[in-house]
């Protein structure tokens, strides 16, 4: 591995709290997995990952479900197959 920088970023403080806690249930700090992220970026060459913004219908659900509205419950895969 190469020669180590210091960095600063500024990043939304509640995003940051929330991914902090799942990297920990991960098993890694927010460092590590920064520099998983920027490995990725190199091997990719781009962001890894597909980035779009989501359609009408797409933002209306997504709207609707952090609201919780026109969820179901689900117990099982075998009933989540029935309703697709």
């Amino acid at each position: 591995m190469g020669t180590k920088i210091h960095t600063t970023l500024r990043v939304d403080e509640q995003n940051y709290k929330e991914a902090k806690k799942i990297l920990e249930r991960l098993g890694l700090n927010v460092s590590q997995a920064f520099n998983i992220f920027i490995a990725m970026i190199k091997e990719t060459k781009g962001i890894p990952f597909e980035v779009k913004i989501p359609n009408e219908e797409t933002q209306k659900v997504i709207k609707e479900a952090r609201k919780g509205k026109n969820l179901a419950e689900i117990k099982d895969l075998d009933e989540f197959r029935e309703v697709i």
